[in-house]
C-alpha cells in the first residue's frame, strides 16, 4: 500500500497538466540550445497554442462531464441509516496555521455535514480523511473535519477516520471502524467527478452505498464555449485527467472490480 501511494504522488508530480506544459517548455528551448531548432520550435508553438485554448475554453468539461452525470442524486425519501463522507475538501496545513477550519474547492463534502444531520436525525455519520501528503502527512483533513464539527456542536455526531491516505483506505478503515459492511441503508457522499472510483471501491469491498454526488463542476459536454481563465480551466482539467487516471489504476492493482463503475442497476445488467 505505502508503494501505491508513493509512487501514484510520484507519477502525478511529472504528468499532471500544469507541470507537462512546463516540461514542454523546458523540452523546447533546450532543443533550441543544442541545435533541434525545428522540434525546439514545434515544442514551444505547441505549448502556446494549448494555453490559449485552455486559457479561453472550459475543456476541462468534456473530461469532467462523463464522471459527474455517471451517477444520479438520491431520492429525497430515502430511509437513511448511515453515511459516510469522504474527506478531500480540507486545507489541513492551513487550517493549523491559521487556527480555523478552512477548506478547498471540494470543500461542499464537509459543509454538508450538518445539512444531513439534520435531514437524518438517526443516522450515524462517518467522515474519513487523513493526509494525502508525502511531505507532510502530519496535517490531516480529519483534524479540520473535527474542528469544524466542534464549531456547529455536531463532534458528538460524527465518527472521524483521520489516518486514511486516499479512497482505498477511506473504504478498508471505515469498514474496520464499523467491524464490518453494516446493514441498512447507508449514503456515500463525495465529489460528483469522484463517485465513480469511490463507489467502485466500496463496493469491492461487498459494500454497496447509495452515491449522493456533491460539488459539480462541468457547464457543458465539450468545453467549446468562451469561458475565459487559465487558472480555472487548467485546474479543472487536472481534476478530471487524475480521476480518469485513478479509475484506470485502480482497476489495473484490483482495487475496483470496474473499469468505470456505474448505478448498480445498470452495473449488474453489464455483468457478463
Amino acid at each position: 500500500m505505502a508503494s501505491f501511494f508513493n509512487l501514484s504522488k510520484l507519477f502525478w508530480f511529472f504528468a499532471r497538466p500544469d507541470h507537462l506544459l512546463v516540461w514542454m517548455l523546458l523540452l523546447g528551448l533546450f532543443s533550441l540550445w543544442v541545435g533541434w531548432r525545428r522540434l525546439g520550435l514545434g515544442l514551444l508553438i505547441a505549448d502556446l497554442l494549448l494555453l490559449l485554448c485552455i486559457m479561453l475554453m472550459p475543456l476541462g468539461d468534456a473530461l469532467m462531464m462523463p464522471l459527474e452525470a455517471r451517477f444520479p442524486q438520491p431520492e429525497q425519501n430515502l430511509r437513511v441509516d448511515g453515511i459516510v463522507v469522504l474527506g478531500g475538501g480540507e486545507l489541513a496545513e492551513e487550517s493549523a496555521f491559521w487556527q480555523q477550519p478552512q477548506v478547498n474547492q471540494s470543500g461542499e463534502r464537509l459543509l454538508l455535514i450538518p445539512l444531513l444531520a439534520q435531514r437524518y436525525p438517526q443516522a450515524r455519520i462517518i467522515f474519513t480523511g487523513g493526509s494525502g501528503s508525502v511531505l507532510r502527512p502530519e496535517f490531516k483533513g480529519g483534524d479540520v473535519a473535527r474542528a469544524y464539527l466542534d464549531g456547529v456542536g455536531l463532534s458528538d455526531r460524527v465518527s472521524i477516520e483521520r489516518e486514511s491516505r486516499n479512497t482505498y483506505e477511506n473504504a478498508l478503515n471505515t469498514l474496520e471502524l464499523l467491524g464490518g459492511v453494516p446493514k441498512g441503508n447507508w449514503l456515500l457522499v463525495t465529489s460528483a467527478f469522484h463517485m465513480p472510483r469511490s463507489v467502485g471501491v466500496f463496493r469491492r469491498q461487498g459494500w454497496e452505498l447509495t452515491p449522493y454526488p456533491v460539488d459539480y463542476h462541468a457547464l457543458s459536454a465539450d468545453g467549446y464555449r468562451l469561458q475565459p481563465g487559465l487558472w480555472k480551466n487548467l485546474s479543472e482539467i487536472e481534476i478530471a485527467l487524475r480521476e480518469w487516471i485513478g479509475l484506470f489504476a485502480y482497476y489495473s492493482s484490483g482495487k475496483t472490480s470496474q473499469l468505470f463503475p456505474a448505478p448498480f442497476a445498470a452495473a449488474k445488467a453489464e455483468t457478463p
